[in-house]
């Protein structure tokens, strides 16, 4: 029932933001990002808790960084799109490029200045998606991608995309690594969210001047790891949530 009670709230809650918020789109990209993104973010994280009796538990915050940097996330839920935005000042994500074409969504995407990237498009996707990104460091800004792409299960074979060692290499800012288990409390493509604690662990920052297998071998050793430490404790507790059926643990 709780399940059921937000998720109906849940698509409530971003037409309700993007549509009366359409005159915000005559404002500037700032109030945008924090007034609709930011807005949405808080409402649902407040209804979380409240119908679900989810919460969040940041951990690493020291590790934030002012200005242009490289969000790197863990990404297993769709928790995670927006769980995170409260902790920065405006950041730019990047989206499947379909979700431009989105009525409302893609309107308040594009005014935002988000960063598309066609899927299956290789090298070419890759460059553009370096040079849209490079714009977001000019404006001073925080990048957030999900390396992998696609959700994965806890517990999954991390699988590791080439688009964020070009940005690194590439835009020539740090990349702060992000592990989380969101995806025990709300699984991808399942109906249920399970009340508990989503722990984010904001990890320390990896500099520019890698090559690209020294950065990649940091980057999946710095977020992997920390990532089956947080699904390991929230499984031990004292209220796990279920614990997904083909899980795998990993050291």
């Amino acid at each position: 029932m709780r399940s059921l009670l937000y998720n109906i709230a849940f698509y409530l809650i971003v037409p309700a933001y993007l549509v009366f918020g359409a005159p915000l789109l005559l404002a500037s990209r700032r109030t945008v990002v924090r007034g609709i993104y930011g807005g949405i973010s808080r409402s649902l994280l407040w209804w979380l808790r409240v119908i679900v009796g989810l919460e969040t538990d940041a951990r690493g915050l020291e590790n934030l960084r002012k200005g242009p940097v490289i969000v790197a996330v863990k990404h297993q839920s769709t928790w995670d799109v927006f769980a995170l935005t409260p902790y920065f000042d405006e950041p730019a994500m990047i989206l499947k490029s379909e979700l431009m074409s989105i009525p409302f969504l893609g309107w308040f995407a594009t005014k935002m200045d988000m960063i598309p990237v066609k899927r299956g498009k290789g090298r070419v996707a890759i460059k553009q998606l370096v040079e849209s990104a490079r714009k977001s460091v000019e404006q001073g800004r925080e990048i957030f991608i999900f390396p992998e792409g696609n959700r994965r299960e806890p517990g999954a074979e991390p699988r590791y995309k080439r688009g964020i060692v070009a940005m690194y290499k590439e835009l020539g800012i740090p990349v702060v690594p992000v592990a989380l288990n969101s995806g025990l409390y709300w699984r991808r493509r399942q109906f249920k969210r399970h009340p508990g604690k989503v722990i984010v662990e904001f990890l320390p920052a990896i500099e520019p001047g890698l090559n690209d297998e020294e950065f990649m071998a940091a980057l999946q050793g710095a977020i992997e790891p920390a990532t089956n430490r947080l699904i390991a404790e929230a499984l031990a507790g004292p209220n796990p949530p279920p614990t997904p059926k083909d899980y795998v643990a990993r050291v």
